[in-house]
């Protein structure tokens, strides 16, 4: 089944490019849903399940993965739709998401498809903010299009571990925080649930938050300013971006940013949940100051300190 993965080179090639590979599934239903094949790292039959008593109800159990117990967590419930038999051609998608590894109970695999960020869009604003889904996408499945639904699996991982903004007291400069008050922040993210994250740990220190859902989005805003005659690092103090994103991907939007000499001048964090030096040796390519691995309280307002001094130096 791990063959059904092509090589971690193939698929870094399109990281950085705004193109990406979709692993397409289904979860014992006529829906096809989708993860970004980057942060898969292998496609196992269902193995045996050590159960966990009094753990989540949207884990399956614990299993053995290369010498370590993993969680094993039921899409399908995770996702709230209805309960159903576990399918004779189940399987489980070992992921790697803000650092940790964990396993999800699925369904039939179907195919990897290579595309865009172009293609892909942000789901319906009917579908409302409880919905599961950070994108949608129609690809050919089967011999015919279909609707394809990218799921947003922080929003799953956050509702099993709740996650914490409180900042270690070692971390904070007293004098700077003072000087955090009333400055804006752009967070670009197509996970409602990770925007929340750094907006709820950055609004804790009074900073104000501008938030867009995709790179596009951003580019856009950022480039209104710009043709208003606004100075954009007078707009923002500094935009958090992440690197997978509908439309326009973090690492296109910051190499847009810096090829444009209104706003090159912008301080950029990639904060993204793909790990690895991969993505620092994009960071160096296309110009970013920061790499952050999700969900890092301290190193979110560390950043955000940081680029507060250097702002104040600037400014002599």
């Amino acid at each position: 089944m791990s063959g059904i993965l092509a090589s971690v080179d193939q698929r870094t090639n399109l990281v950085g490019e705004n193109r990406l590979e979709l692993l397409m599934f289904k979860l014992n239903s006529s829906q096809v849903f989708a993860v970004n094949v980057f942060k898969v790292k292998e496609v196992i039959t269902l193995p045996k399940l050590n159960n966990m008593p009094g753990s989540h109800p949207n884990l399956k159990g614990v299993t053995n993965y290369r010498g370590s117990s993993i969680p094993i967590i039921d899409l399908r419930r995770a996702i709230k739709m209805p309960a159903r038999e576990i399918e004779a051609n189940a399987n489980v998608v070992i992921t790697e998401y803000n650092r940790s590894v964990q396993g999800f109970l699925i369904g039939q695999i179907l195919s990897i498809v290579n595309t865009s960020w172009s293609e892909i869009q942000p789901p319906p604003s009917s579908v409302g903010k409880s919905a599961y889904l950070t994108a949608i996408t129609q690809v050919e499945v089967e011999g015919r299009k279909q609707l394809v639904e990218i799921i947003d699996v922080e929003k799953v991982l956050a509702e099993i571990v709740e996650y914490d903004i409180e900042v270690s007291p070692e971390i904070l400069d007293k004098d700077i925080i003072e000087h955090l008050k009333g400055q804006k922040v752009l967070i670009v993210d197509d996970s409602a649930t990770a925007r929340a994250q750094i907006r709820d740990t950055l609004e804790q220190f009074g900073l104000d938050i501008i938030e867009r859902n995709d790179g596009l989005q951003a580019l856009k805003l950022l480039k209104s300013w710009a043709d208003a005659g606004k100075t954009v690092t007078d707009e923002i103090l500094m935009m958090f971006t992440d690197a997978e994103m509908p439309e326009m991907d973090g690492y296109s939007l910051t190499a847009e940013v810096r090829s444009d000499a209104r706003m090159n001048k912008l301080f950029i964090a990639l904060n993204t949940s793909l790990s690895g030096s991969f993505n620092q040796a994009m960071v160096d390519k296309v110009g970013c100051d920061r790499l952050i691995s999700k969900f890092q309280p301290d190193l979110l307002v560390d950043v955000a300190q940081q680029r507060m001094r250097q702002k104040l130096e600037e400014k002599g």
